[in-house]
């Protein structure tokens, strides 16, 4: 018995009497994508094509039907659609770039891009609404996000391929249910028709997912992702303290169960507007929280409609599980179950300073072989890079415990006095929290005091004060261990054992001169308002007027504790106020 295959198109194929197929850029359930040129107007356009069987081409028509009442800059444009005997073909316009989903698995956009792109987005689902069409499956795979910014659109809304039309009901039962169903809004899972809030929910929880790291709707499985629908999620300024309360307020209501409480398109694209200015423009990851890493890592169902094959090709996020109760909620109000976002460098780099300092301060638990410290090293900087805060955490206690089982009690201690204040003053910056070891290294190099201009640099008032203190703080410590003047001098061997580590630790309090730490978390604190990467000669100014307002008193601190001239101050200063200058600079780049 034969059986007939639907044929397919091949490079180099003309269809439609026009579109030369010139590479195969996408495929899917539905159909193929091509990169074509149009013989006839010298031009790149993307033909898709659908094979005639099944409901594919219907879906095509359907699309046909929906692009050709619309005509926006954020909705990709549709120039012609036509068939033969095997295949219907859509010819639109190229967008040469990405995904959202693709990008936000990259770490490729800050939290201003996902609010740009959330503006594009209403703009083009206003549009659609007005001309009577629904969209119904908003989701991160229909965002397109060009590679170049062209007439400030940074977004395209694409596949209208199950869009409902105002007048052509027809066009599917009812209680049908067609959509992505980890992005569906309730009533459409239930089968009722879908109406403009229907998009607004789905939009606002593509932006929810870019801004948090999760979509607590889906699961492991569609019949669990299904028992998610309906419920409400957890309020996103739980999960990102750092976004302004009105922006967390507008997505919390857009994503209400009840359509009629969601508020409109136009509102949520006002906070989105108003909220840009103040974005973070970091590119990054949305670390997860310690309850995510410590939750089991799935592939997740994505697409549910009619026979569609389920799409496993994006990313997956982990679940949230089932819904939190108050006492969950609560927990999650800890700094430590907070997600925050972490750039692919910050990640990076907190994993190499990790596994620098443990290697450097292995030795004095062992007398083994370099290759060994520098393998725990790289053990220590995996763990980081895959699970920041975690990773952290079981390192710094693996480190603890080697000391400990090997008699190195004294650097135990000082370890453990140097981790302990880092998760409590910069809970939400972990990508940080081995950074107080670069003043370590400044001042073995004699300039200290320049550590207030890399701490400088984080992102938040409290964290940078924190930060500026950590940096003094580690470097006494330091100087306990190394029995080294690295700043104001050595307080004490700690290596022979715990009293005498102790007994170095307290001579530190009771110095005075901690009081040059308080000076190092304002100066931290107060550098981004000072130098602004607006004006190099202001900057220029700014940051040494800055640098020596804290270089002098620095020394009054020293010597009022009778501890002398901090070392290095004028290099420090001079190395301080460079590298206030330039990373402004770089910190401004659009």
């Amino acid at each position: 018995m034969e059986t007939t295959e639907q044929p397919t198109s091949r490079e180099g194929e003309v269809v439609l009497d026009r579109y030369e197929l010139c590479e195969r850029i996408g495929a899917g359930g539905f159909g193929t994508v091509w990169l074509a040129h149009d013989q006839r107007l010298d031009r790149e356009v993307a033909v898709k094509r659908i094979p005639i069987h099944g409901g594919a081409a219907a879906r095509a028509e359907r699309e046909a039907k929906a692009a050709a009442r619309l005509s926006h800059p954020a909705i990709v444009s549709l120039f012609e659609a036509g068939r033969d005997k095997d295949a219907v073909y859509l010819v639109s316009e190229l967008v040469r770039g990405d995904t959202l989903g693709a990008l936000q698995a990259e770490g490729a956009l800050s939290d201003r891009d996902v609010l740009r792109i959330g503006v594009a987005l209403c703009d083009a689902l206003a549009h659609a609404h007005a001309r009577g069409v629904v969209h119904r499956d908003v989701k991160p795979g229909n965002v397109l996000v060009p590679d170049s910014v062209a007439d400030g659109i940074v977004a395209k809304l694409t596949d209208f391929g199950i869009a409902r039309m105002a007048g052509d009901d027809a066009l599917t039962a009812t209680g049908d249910v067609v959509g992505t169903l980890a992005y569906m809004a309730p009533e459409q899972a239930e089968g009722k028709s879908a109406t403009a809030a229907s998009d607004l929910y789905a939009l606002a929880l593509v932006i929810y997912e870019a801004l948090s790291g999760v979509n607590p709707i889906r699961q492991a499985g569609a019949a669990a992702t299904a028992r998610k629908l309906g419920t409400r999620l957890p309020p996103l300024r739980r999960l990102r303290r750092d976004l302004p309360r009105d922006l967390c307020a507008a997505l919390d209501a857009a994503v209400m169960p009840d359509p009629a409480m969601r508020g409109s398109i136009p509102t949520l694209r006002g906070v989105l507007a108003a909220a840009i200015g103040d974005a973070d423009d970091e590119p990054g990851t949305v670390d997860g929280s310690l309850w995510e890493d410590l939750a089991p890592q799935t592939l997740l169902s994505r697409t549910v409609y009619g026979r569609e094959p389920r799409d496993l090709s994006a990313p997956p996020s982990t679940s949230f599980g089932p819904r939190l109760d108050d006492d969950e909620a609560d927990l999650l109000d800890g700094a430590l179950l907070t997600p925050v976002r972490i750039s692919i460098t910050g990640r990076v780099a907190s994993a190499l300073l990790t596994g620098g300092l443990v290697a450097a301060l292995l030795p004095f638990a062992t007398s083994g072989p370099a290759l060994d410290r520098l393998v725990a090293g790289a053990v220590a900087a995996a763990a980081v890079a895959l699970l920041p805060r975690l990773g952290w955490l079981a390192a710094v206690t693996a480190l603890i415990v080697w000391l400990l089982a090997d008699g190195a009690q004294g650097p135990a201690l000082v370890v453990a006095a140097a981790a302990l204040p880092v998760v409590v003053v910069a809970p939400r910056v972990p990508a940080w929290w081995s950074a107080p070891g670069i003043a370590i290294v400044l001042g073995m190099a004699g300039v200290g005091g320049a550590w207030p201009a890399i701490a400088g640099q984080c992102r938040g008032l409290v964290a940078r004060a924190g930060l500026g203190a950590l940096g003094f703080w580690w470097l006494a410590l330091a100087e306990t261990v190394r029995d080294e003047r690295l700043l104001t001098g050595p307080a004490g061997a700690s290596k022979a054992g715990l009293d005498e580590a102790a007994d170095a630790i307290a001579s530190i309090v009771t110095a005075g001169t901690l009081g040059i730490a308080a000076l190092w978390a304002v100066g931290a604190a107060v550098l981004p308002m000072l130098v602004r990467g607006r004006n190099v000669a202001l900057d220029l100014l700014a940051a040494v007027v800055w640098t020596v307002g804290l270089a002098l008193g620095a020394r009054a601190i020293a010597d009022a504790a009778g501890a002398g001239t901090p070392r290095g101050l004028a290099a420090a200063a001079a190395l301080a106020a460079l590298a206030a200058v330039v990373a402004r600079a770089f910190s401004r780049r659009p």
